[in-house]
């Protein structure tokens, strides 16, 4: 890395907020952004196949983005050691794969404002994961209350719209097992990644996950009906979010602690609606006094966890 020291780099608390937002700027603007590629690719947004198809190319350029950026700034090519192979498609299975067939599946069956707020949950499955599954860090009354805190925000920036209680396993449920799956995803970079060089696992799970998906989506029938200039540069755009974005939360998770950097997910509702507005023309929920509310409660959840939430000397003594 030309990092010298990325351990006190990115442990720092504004180079977290700052990557950490940066990370959800991206992922906001891909909900329009991956709307308007239905559109320009022509994809009919019911076929489920079709839309497998088309994550998975997206991810696989996503991976080769990671693998060719990593690899000029080693200057060899970048590959992952034998023995971590095995980690790498498991990262795979649950950060591209699963998250993305649940997602997309449930994402069909859903509004696209029930799905923001179940989508939500990811952050309190991320943190709880975090310290109960894989035991990286330890639970605390601060860190519930800057979820719920977070989590509050996101239904807000949501009641505006068309918010049912109505729940089905391939509408509602797979939503939500989407968020538990890249709450996994989560907690597995977070602990491979002291094996495993974070560009060579985010780059090879991209891949291997993309893979998998294209796969998936030829052989149910999926197909991707046009092409052109304009969709070409907007796939490009979608995978290059996608591999700076979730390479550059690796290298937050392998540093941070995983409730410090997941928080800031709460924000990516709000990144959502302002991106939606300015490029779908969606704007009845921005300028209120719900958004408002809304993006004071995120910010305070995001400030009470990484003010109070972690205190390593405590910690050190338990252990």
């Amino acid at each position: 890395m030309l990092i010298k020291e990325p351990e006190k780099f990115f442990s720092k608390n504004y180079i977290v907020c700052i990557c950490a937002i940066f990370c959800c700027i991206l992922w906001g603007s891909a909900f329009p952004c991956v709307k308007t590629g239905y559109r320009l690719f022509r994809i009919d947004s019911e076929s489920i196949p079709s839309l497998m198809l088309f994550a998975g190319v997206r991810f696989t350029l996503a991976g080769v983005l990671v693998i060719a950026f990593g690899s000029a700034l080693k200057r060899r090519f970048l590959f992952p050691k034998p023995r971590n192979i095995w980690r790498v498609m498991l990262v795979a299975l649950f950060q591209t794969a699963l998250q993305y067939t649940f997602f997309y599946i449930g994402l069909s069956n859903v509004s696209g404002v029930k799905s923001s707020v179940l989508n939500g949950l990811g952050v309190f499955f991320t943190i709880l994961s975090a310290c109960f599954i894989f035991r990286t860090e330890k639970f605390n009354l601060i860190k519930l209350s800057g979820c719920l805190l977070g989590f509050g925000g996101v239904i807000l920036i949501n009641l505006g719209g068309d918010f049912s209680f109505d729940f089905t396993l391939l509408g509602e449920g797979f939503v939500i097992f989407s968020g538990l799956s890249s709450a996994i995803a989560a907690g597995l970079v977070k602990i491979f990644s002291k094996y495993e060089d974070t560009t060579a696992l985010c780059g090879y799970q991209f891949f291997i996950g993309g893979i998998a998906l294209i796969i998936i989506g030829l052989c149910a029938g999926g197909t991707i009906p046009h092409i052109d200039a304009g969709a070409a540069f907007l796939l490009l755009y979608l995978a290059f979010l996608s591999a700076c974005a979730f390479t550059l939360q690796g290298f937050l998770l392998r540093y941070n602690p995983v409730s410090k950097v997941a928080v800031f997910k709460s924000t990516n509702p709000l990144f959502g609606a302002l991106f939606s507005a300015i490029i779908l023309g969606e704007s009845e929920q921005l300028f209120s006094w719900f958004t408002l509310i809304a993006l004071v409660l995120v910010c305070f959840g995001i400030f009470v966890i990484n003010k109070f939430g972690e205190k390593p000397s405590l910690i050190k003594k338990s252990e």
